[in-house]
């Protein structure tokens, strides 16, 4: 019998300076890969600097506007769309930086220890101290980028403040959140799915075949799948085979037809269409603009 395991989708190894396990920057909109159900064993924090967009998170959908800040704990199955002008700053670090000082604050980490419980990934925008927070993030990025003298210390200081605020501030008591509306048996099989999609990307899969892999009907496949990841499967492999492409197209010099069967098109034109469509340049525009 199959066995459906959070390691069907391997967490993310984010490699970090030992020395210094921080990354603080900007993105501008959502890349095809972050678009994808991913984790990864670093803690994450997001200011949405503009825009709007939306976040799937262990099968919640959190809609998020300028202003906001969302947490990303190390285990929580997640992906990011873009709705409009979206400017996020991303902030990752390894909670193992942080060790000595949870034997001061043992409850420092419990924003992410406890989300779900006592904690929403979304913090309460009405909260008066949103100001003070999006203020500190800020700093953040500015200590981070300037590699002034002492600048690691400084970022460590105002993370911990960051976190610190959160933990006092922030926890929800005495209102339990409402649970998840994905049971984590179903986010199993919803990860063993998308790693056999994966990893067969070019297979034609039917929705009956995906179904099956998990045991499900396909309506009830279906359903599930959408509430976890926000897209119908056989989208979300399309996705999957244009982000492939992207890259073969970057990286060799295999004609654009050999390309789209390669990825698991089954003709030209379907793969020019679903390409100018999702992508927005057609196959021959992406592979000029990288040059190739």
């Amino acid at each position: 019998m199959t066995k459906f395991k959070g390691g069907d989708i391997p967490r993310e190894k984010v490699k970090m300076a030992k020395h210094y396990p921080f990354f603080i920057g900007d993105t501008i909109g959502v890349e095809s890969y972050w678009q994808k159900l991913h984790w990864h064993d670093v803690l994450e924090i997001n200011l949405i600097k503009s825009g709007t967009g939306y976040y799937m998170i262990n099968g919640r959908k959190f809609e998020f506007q300028e202003g906001d800040i969302l947490l990303i704990n190390s285990n929580d199955l997640h992906c990011a769309y873009e709705t409009k002008d979206l400017i996020m700053q991303v902030t990752s670090f390894d909670p193992a930086w942080l060790i000595s000082s949870l034997r001061l604050d043992p409850e420092l980490l419990s924003p992410f220890r406890e989300m779900g419980v006592y904690f929403s990934n979304l913090l309460d925008r009405e909260h008066p101290r949103m100001h003070k927070m999006r203020a500190l993030l800020l700093e953040l990025q500015e200590e981070h980028e300037s590699e002034e003298r002492s600048y690691t210390t400084i970022v460590y200081a105002l993370l911990l403040r960051f976190l610190a605020i959160v933990n006092r501030e922030f926890r929800i008591e005495g209102a339990a959140i409402a649970a998840s509306p994905i049971s984590e048996r179903q986010l199993d099989k919803m990860r063993y799915v998308i790693h056999e999609m994966e990893q067969n990307f070019a297979h034609p899969w039917t929705l009956e075949e995906l179904a099956a892999l998990v045991y499900l009907s396909p309506s009830r496949f279906s359903d599930i799948f959408k509430r976890t990841v926000g897209m119908p499967p056989l989208l979300y492999l399309i996705h999957i085979r244009l982000e492939k492409a992207v890259a073969m197209l970057e990286n060799n010099q295999l004609k654009i037809t050999n390309v789209a069967l390669e990825c698991g098109f089954r003709t030209l034109s379907n793969f020019n269409r679903l390409f100018k469509k999702h992508i927005g340049a057609s196959p021959k525009q992406s592979r000029r603009f990288h040059g190739s």
